[in-house]
Parts: structure tokens; C-alpha cells; sequence
């Protein structure tokens, strides 16, 4: 195991980042998820992010993609395939670490996304990303969102 696998904010920011662009590229490209492994693990920007933490999180993304759609459905006021390639990554990324992360706090997987649209997206994207993630938030971690609003 390398260093650059090491748990880090910085290295899982930059592992989200590396998301983004690994299911754009899905979308556009119609890459599958060995592909794009194999593709980004050749990248020199692999070697500074969180390498467990992106392998896990694209291989789960990509393996239950259409429940993670499914489940944004209920988050989003238009239909799935008028979103953003971006945005669209960017939610499949929230909404699986919403559902499946919750050593990670919905705050920060909110705040991380956010930043990713501001980052990637379009110029008002990330106020829709934080609308849907907020309401996502809110369904699927009703328990953690309450507990931080009583205190």
C-alpha cells in the first residue's frame, strides 16, 4: 500500500475529484468501471489521492448506478437524463455516500459535492447540487440530520 492510499481529507477531496471525472467520462464515453480503473490508476493524479477510497467508491457507484438514479429521482425536479453530465456524477457520488458511507457525516458529504460543482459544474450548478443533496440528506439520514438540528 502506498502512501498516497493513506486516509486524508486532501487525498479523499482529490479522490472525489478524480470521480467526477471517471463517471463524466462513463457517461460520455460509455466507458465500463474496469476500464476506467484501469485508465485512472495510470494517471499520475492516481498517486495523490485516496486509492482504496476511490477504487471503492467508483466500483460501488458503477455497480448500483440505476438504484442510485433511482433513489435521486425522488430528489430532482426534472428528469434524470435533462441533468448535467457533471451534476449528474457529482449526485451519484453524494447519493451513494449518503447511503452507504455513514462513517462519513451528511455535512460533509454535502460540503464536498458542493464544492465539486462549484469546481466542475456549471456556473449555478451547485446551488442544485445542494438542493438535491439536502433533501436527499434528509430522507436517507433523517436520524443524523434531526440530531444536528436540535443541537
Amino acid at each position: 500500500m502506498s502512501k498516497a492510499s493513506s486516509k486524508g481529507t486532501g487525498a479523499r477531496t482529490r479522490a472525489r475529484e478524480l470521480l467526477v471525472q471517471a463517471l463524466y467520462q462513463k457517461q460520455i464515453a460509455g466507458h465500463d468501471c474496469s476500464e476506467l480503473l484501469t485508465q485512472f490508476h495510470e494517471q499520475v493524479a492516481y498517486e495523490r489521492v485516496d486509492q482504496v477510497f476511490f477504487d471503492e467508491q467508483l466500483s460501488a457507484i458503477c455497480r448500483t448506478q440505476a438504484q442510485l438514479e433511482d433513489t435521486i429521482d425522488g430528489f430532482i425536479d426534472r428528469p434524470l437524463d435533462q441533468l448535467d453530465p457533471v451534476e449528474r456524477g457529482i449526485l451519484l457520488i453524494g447519493t451513494y455516500e449518503l447511503e452507504s458511507r455513514a462513517e462519513i457525516p451528511y455535512k460533509v458529504v454535502i460540503n464536498e459535492c458542493v464544492n465539486l460543482a462549484r469546481r466542475f459544474g456549471s456556473v449555478e450548478g451547485h446551488k442544485y447540487v445542494n438542493a438535491c443533496l439536502d433533501a436527499a440528506a434528509k430522507s436517507l439520514r433523517a436520524h443524523e440530520v434531526q440530531a444536528n438540528a436540535g443541537g
